[in-house]
């Protein structure tokens, strides 16, 4: 049993009840994850800790009480250690993602991924292939960059030799004589509550909304860039197919069918997609995008569509793109801006208003 925790205000769920994200729950490797009422639910007494919802999840919504890959990545990159190993140092290796595998790649000199207990695993039906594909990414991404680093896979099935110390019920209470007394209920209560049967529902509340409204860049998106800019850009940036990555994307917008409905880069949660004052065009940030697919499945018109490449001078020089511009007028009857396609110089709203009045007066 293991400690899980969702974040119902980071899950790009919440957002929106049009996504159709599901990466949570097609990769728990024992199935506890499910979608109710358009969010993630769980019962947390059977989640084994493999920290593979974590990985996958765009928005890092999901976090383990006893494994943060954020802290171990900068525990792992300060010391002699290269070797990564679900009985060493993760819960299994499907808890780093590709940024965090890129990125230690990058700053660590013969990084090596432990393989040799996944045969034997009972978890590693789905979580191997996740495995292999992110170390594979990675791998692909590091040759793109033209860096001299690499991803080693090695079948070591590494056997921790010191005495574990079992953490029973004894050694639980044993140990709140050395603990504030205030932890040790707080460690106590959490262990109760991972030890419960009962399903994990979430919901979002009024006074969430102002978290929903806020844009945040995932932890390994920033660890990305950091690890980045501390390897070579290379001699030429190549353009590579967009399928091969999974974590970012580029888009383009289709200006005919586009009805200006700012719905995208409203609820795009890392603000990838913003716009001005005006609301006058769409503008893109292909390096903060998490490429959650919120945007695509908002879009009524689907006027959102992913490019087929993808420049990897994104990666170094990050570049704002525009992607449709529109003209913007003042509505002469409420004032606001609007996007003007013609006609009378009136809003959508305002239209509407006027067309239910007209009923309203029987002159329809």
């Amino acid at each position: 049993m293991a400690g899980l925790t969702l974040d119902p205000t980071r899950c790009v769920r919440a957002l929106a009840k049009f996504s159709e994200c599901t990466k949570c729950v097609e990769i728990c490797p024992v199935d506890i994850i499910s979608v109710d009422n358009h969010l993630p639910s769980f019962n947390m007494s059977q989640c084994v800790g493999c920290g593979g919802c974590g990985s996958v999840c765009p928005t890092e919504s999901f976090t383990l009480d006893d494994f943060n890959p954020t802290n171990f990545f900068f525990d792992f990159v300060q010391n002699e250690d290269t070797l990564i190993s679900c009985k060493k140092n993760v819960p299994c290796i499907a808890s780093l993602s590709v940024e965090h595998l890129t990125s230690l790649a990058i700053l660590k000199e013969g990084l090596v991924c432990d393989t040799g207990h996944c045969d034997g695993c009972e978890i590693a039906a789905k979580l191997k292939p996740q495995i292999d594909a992110n170390i594979e990414e990675a791998n692909f991404i590091l040759e793109a960059i033209e860096s001299d680093k690499s991803i080693e896979v090695r079948d070591i099935a590494y056997v921790n030799e010191e005495v574990l110390v079992e953490n029973d019920r004894r050694g639980f209470f044993k140990n709140i004589s050395v603990k504030s007394a205030a932890k040790a209920k707080h460690d106590f209560d959490r262990k109760v509550e991972v030890q419960s049967d009962e399903e994990l529902r979430h919901e979002v509340f009024t006074e969430d909304i102002a978290k929903l409204k806020q844009k945040i860049l995932p932890d390994k998106r920033k660890i990305f860039f950091t690890a980045l800019k501390r390897t070579p850009k290379p001699s030429q940036y190549h353009i590579i197919e967009a399928q091969e990555l999974s974590f970012t994307s580029m888009k383009n917008v289709d200006k005919d069918s586009c009805t200006m409905c700012q719905m995208c880069y409203r609820i795009c949660p890392t603000a990838a997609l913003t716009s001005d004052m005006k609301n006058s065009k769409i503008e893109f940030d292909p390096f903060l995008c998490v490429k959650c697919h919120l945007c695509h499945d908002v879009c009524e018109p689907d006027s959102i569509s992913l490019a087929e490449t993808f420049d990897l001078k994104q990666l170094f020089e990050p570049e704002v793109k525009s992607l449709v511009t529109f003209t913007v007028r003042r509505c002469h009857e409420c004032d606001n801006y609007f996007t003007y396609k013609g006609g009378d110089v009136i809003c959508q709203r305002c239209t509407l208003e006027e067309e239910e009045a007209k009923e309203l007066w029987g002159l329809e």
